[in-house]
């Protein structure tokens, strides 16, 4: 599992990525806002959790969460902060974040946090591989596989490759792929259902598959067979 780790105070940083890697976790490490924002918002990184400062120089933590809201990215956040008056936790929480936890804090709860946002629960096993044509997608790796080649797709990749693959043939709409994907409450645009349906041709292609996502202009996207 990756976790993206955002936080400028240098000690503090390297303890909590000490602690992650210790208990199994792969970390990337940002120590100021800008650079922060570039790995928040580079899907092919594909992070499973972030845990970001909200004071960050430069650009703020809660700034760069609302921008991964907007774009789609829906992993879970963690907010570390010293600023704990109620008001300023329900504008982190509403910015965008699943949890907050106030500084000083200790490490063992960080890593309890952690373990709870990105539990999997136990009853949802089924349909982890679906079957099309010539292609195996493994929900929880997020392999791919066409002809004994295997690649691995990003979050956002699998979840609309999940989409299509549960129901091929059948044409979704960008409004219908959005509401699966991104949710009700998302304020992603529709250009970002275009941007991920062009990287899953380009894996497609990667793999040389049979099979390929029709666009049907004005009406959507769908999963079909290429005609011979």
């Amino acid at each position: 599992m990756k976790i993206l780790l955002l936080e400028d105070d240098l000690e503090l940083c390297s303890l909590i990525q000490s602690q992650l890697t210790k208990n199994g976790y792969m970390v990337d490490a940002c120590n100021d806002g800008e650079s922060a924002m570039l790995y928040a918002l580079h899907t092919d990184y594909s992070y499973d959790l972030a845990i970001v400062d909200r004071m960050l120089p430069v650009i703020d933590g809660l700034t760069i969460i609302k921008a991964m809201r907007k774009k789609g990215i829906q992993i879970p956040v963690i907010i570390i902060t010293g600023m704990t008056a109620l008001n300023e936790k329900i504008e982190g929480l509403d910015g965008g974040a699943d949890d907050y936890l106030a500084k000083p804090f200790h490490m063992q709860e960080l890593l309890a946090r952690v373990r709870a946002l990105t539990r999997r629960p136990s009853e949802i096993k089924a349909e982890d591989s679906l079957y099309y044509a010539d292609l195996c997608f493994n929900k929880s790796n997020r392999g791919l596989t066409c002809s004994l080649k295997t690649i691995f797709l990003t979050a956002k990749e699998s979840e609309l490759l999940y989409v299509l693959m549960k129901s091929p043939e059948t044409l979704f709409s960008r409004e219908q792929l959005i509401l699966k994907i991104w949710g009700t409450s998302s304020e992603v645009e529709q250009g970002n259902v275009d941007n991920y349906i062009s990287f899953l041709r380009k894996r497609l292609r990667e793999l040389k598959s049979i099979c390929e996502i029709k666009t049907v202009y004005g009406a959507g996207y769908s999963l079909t067979q290429k005609r011979k």
